[in-house]
């Protein structure tokens, strides 16, 4: 069966792929190479894969993304706690609706280097998910002006734990929403609690 870009079959296959290009991450011991094989992939899917969030007719031609270099000191592995206020959040989607989230944990490890920690949302739809938004000083500069996402696990975006509990949090990661590449594609952005002082110059930047 060919799978449509638009229908279920093409969207079960692209978080198929992103999941399993996130296990690889996860398994390989040294994060630097685990970025550079994640970058390929990105490019791979998103000029070759039937569900990429770049048009069709723009696949072809459709260059490398642009990243930072990778610098080893925007790579975080902190504890978290809950969060002052628990807030909920529902955000508009378009054709899909809304989105609703919850503020279930704060960071805490991140601000002597960042300036500030960040909120983790679940999604709370059927079986939920994690979501990191963040905007920083690139935003809207080097990268894309509604902010960027570091884990996104109902998509399979997901760095995972340190053996001791902690959660990996490497801005390397970090990757633009889908409608940062066609605005046919409505994404939930990061909260204004969500912004970081300091220019985060790592990750993907602006196509």
């Amino acid at each position: 069966m060919m799978l449509e870009p638009e229908g279920t079959l093409g969207l079960w296959s692209w978080r198929r792929a992103v999941a399993d290009l996130y296990q690889a991450v996860r398994a390989m011991p040294d994060p630097e190479k685990a970025w550079s094989m994640w970058q390929t992939g990105r490019n791979r899917l998103f000029r070759g894969h039937p569900a990429s969030p770049v048009r069709a007719d723009a696949r072809a031609d459709f260059p490398d993304m642009p990243f930072f270099p990778y610098d080893p000191d925007f790579r975080f592995v902190v504890d978290v706690d809950e969060p002052e206020r628990p807030e909920s959040l529902t955000i508009a989607a378009g054709s899909d609706g809304v989105v609703h989230l919850r503020a279930f944990a704060r960071t805490r490890g991140l601000a002597a280097d960042l300036g500030g920690e960040l909120t983790l949302y679940w999604l709370t739809g059927y079986g939920g998910g994690v979501f990191l938004p963040f905007k920083d000083a690139t935003s809207g500069q080097e990268t894309f002006g509604g902010g960027r996402y570091l884990l996104d696990s109902i998509k399979g975006a997901d760095l995972g734990w340190s053996d001791s509990g902690e959660v990996i949090l490497d801005f390397n990661f970090a990757f633009s929403p889908s409608c940062a590449h066609d605005p046919q594609w409505v994404c939930p952005l990061a909260p204004s609690g969500n912004t970081l002082p300091v220019s985060v110059t790592v990750g993907e930047k602006v196509v």
